[in-house]
């Protein structure tokens, strides 16, 4: 069989379209990215965010395979013998790091996330020997430290000397609440520096405690990155990030999306925000209000004195 996978959306290589990848090339399969002027016995569409549009050229009288959170409402998942086969890192020539997750699910049920609904609650999915093939690796579990299988696999990540990214974050409130967990992470070498989230100011708290013990027990690097949710209410949103400042943790600032919206609503004040936020050379130098009076101001081609300075400077 000839099989083509389209990557509709995902800006990260596709692990799904990896493992399918990998599967049909084990049963002798032929398999590349998807050319509209090629013909395939099969193909599968993979789309992340449920606001992307959809493809707009699948073949006609073709087996299309469409899955992924991007579809509302329609959240397949991989056949056991395709999820627990190690990924087609060949799909992605430049990759130099392992990817996969752990666990899957989550403790937690927020509002603004599909993976309660999508994998329901914390359990183990695979040991790293399933999946890792490098001395680097990318993590895409939701809530690891939830799990004690998990926290067997990070022993295990820390025996090795694997460098580790725990790229969706990792859940403040149970490092705060567990001093063995923050020194056990200390012993991690990391390919990026620590990810928490601060999504709303009942989260602070337990920020700050696993920040102390963090640094108490030498994680590092110190500037921790935190992921901040920014709902259209920014004085909240800026507060968070202005205690991330004090800190010195490396806010990064998302917006808040209806996972169930099939429009990219956010707002002008949302977008102001974040860029000020994410684009480190204003967030350092320049107040928000001072940004936003920039930001208005640029299509006129004015910008003030006082935002000279504050850039000079």
């Amino acid at each position: 069989m000839k099989i083509g996978l389209i990557n509709i959306d995902s800006k990260i290589p596709n692990l799904a379209l990896m493992k399918i990848s990998a599967y049909h090339k084990a049963k002798g399969d032929t398999v590349s990215w998807f050319d509209m002027f090629e013909t395939y016995d099969k193909v599968y569409a993979s789309k992340v965010f449920s606001y992307t549009p959809d493809y707009a050229y699948y073949p006609a009288g073709i087996e299309t395979v469409i899955g992924g959170s991007g579809y509302i409402g329609n959240y397949t998942v991989l056949a056991d013998e395709i999820e627990h086969t190690c990924p087609d890192y060949s799909l992605y020539p430049d990759m130099d790091y392992s990817m996969g997750f752990i666990t899957r699910g989550c403790i937690r049920t927020c509002n603004f996330c599909i993976v309660p609904k999508k994998e329901g609650h914390i359990r183990p999915n695979a040991d790293i020997d399933e999946f890792i093939r490098h001395k680097n690796l990318i993590c895409l579990d939701n809530n690891v430290l939830a799990s004690d299988f998990g926290l067997k696999q990070i022993e295990k990540i820390i025996d090795r000397k694997i460098k580790v990214d725990f790229n969706q974050g990792l859940d403040a409130r149970i490092i705060a609440e567990n001093p063995d967990i923050a020194e056990l992470l200390s012993k991690v070498k990391w390919l990026k520096p620590v990810r928490m989230a601060m999504d709303n100011m009942g989260e602070v708290d337990a920020v700050i405690k696993a920040t102390e013990l963090l640094r108490k027990y030498k994680t590092t690097p110190k500037a921790y990155s935190v992921y901040i949710l920014v709902r259209n209410d920014i004085e909240d949103a800026l507060k968070r990030v202005e205690i991330c400042r004090e800190l010195n943790l490396n806010p990064f600032a998302q917006p808040y999306l209806n996972p169930l919206s099939e429009k990219y609503a956010v707002s002008r004040d949302q977008r102001d925000f974040i860029s000020w936020v994410n684009r480190k050379s204003f967030f350092k130098k320049m107040p928000y209000e001072l940004f936003k009076i920039a930001r208005h101001d640029r299509n006129a081609g004015v910008v003030p004195d006082k935002i000279r300075i504050a850039l000079i400077n």
